[in-house]
């Protein structure tokens, strides 16, 4: 069985280390990196799994999951750089990180898989898109999926469109909790309690996505089967239109795929 170390247990990478077990992985095939020595006990009590340090890692796992934040990324390249086997995958999962920012800091010829996920991993539902770097290969990629799958849904994508995706995507959860939370908020304008509109919202957000996802009709054909001529949803879409809402989400969107490009360039080698 290929050994995987998930470098790095926060939130996504505990969700990946349960999914991998719920879908059949060994926990002695399964390891963890951890700073905080109270949340390895609380991991290896909760699943089974062995927490290890960076170095461990490098020498027992086929695959090293990079699941820290970005700004976290250069100690840790400088603690795998000298250990890090042949043969080893790396596979990404920080943001706005390119393929090339470890192909130059690990040993030549390292697999470099780069992946974009999303929080819905926390309840099995992410969305992961993924890109190979210069070493990867065809079962480097099905290797990736596969794990992956254990999450959630997998796209491949090339590299130059992965910005596109953390936009869209990976922050794509916030926009839809901030609309949620607006609408909400507007409930509670409404004389709606609390509750009554929180339960009303987020059982119409599933219910949408589940159509939206099931259906295959196009979103717009979906939201004119609400739209009546004259009625209440028209009235409101008309507010949403000349509020600049649609406008507001392109712009939102394009400025996150500019941060993550920005995020990418600041780990680039100096002229």
């Amino acid at each position: 069985m290929t050994t995987i170390a998930i470098l790095g247990a926060g939130k996504i990478g505990e969700a990946l280390l349960a999914g991998l077990l719920k879908a059949g992985r060994r926990p002695a095939d399964v390891l963890f990196t951890e700073r905080y020595p109270q949340r390895v006990v609380e991991l290896t009590e909760q699943y089974g799994v062995r927490g290890v340090e960076n170095d461990e890692a490098a020498a027992l796992a086929d695959v090293l999951v990079v699941a820290v934040k970005p700004q976290d990324i250069e100690p840790l390249l400088d603690a795998l750089a000298p250990v890090v086997r042949p043969g080893t995958l790396v596979v990404s999962l920080a943001a706005g990180l390119p393929t090339s920012l470890y192909e130059r800091r690990l040993p030549a010829g390292t697999a470099v898989v780069r992946v974009m996920p999303n929080t819905p991993m926390l309840v099995g539902e992410a969305m992961s898109a993924i890109s190979a770097g210069s070493h990867a290969t065809a079962e480097h990629l099905a290797l990736v999926e596969e794990m992956l799958a254990s999450v959630g849904k997998v796209v491949r994508v090339p590299e130059s469109q992965q910005d596109a995706v953390t936009a869209l995507s990976g922050s794509g959860p916030a926009y839809f909790f901030f609309l949620v939370e607006a609408m909400i908020d507007a409930g509670i304008l409404l004389g709606l309690p609390r509750g009554v509109s929180t339960d009303l919202i987020i059982q119409s957000a599933v219910g949408a996505a589940l159509m939206l996802r099931d259906s295959g009709d196009h979103p717009v054909l979906l939201r004119e089967a609400v739209t009546s001529p004259g009625g209440t949803t028209i009235a409101a879409i008309r507010e949403l239109e000349n509020h600049g809402v649609r406008a507001a989400l392109l712009a939102a969107i394009e400025a996150a795929a500019l941060r993550s490009a920005q995020l990418g360039r600041a780990h680039e080698p100096s002229a």
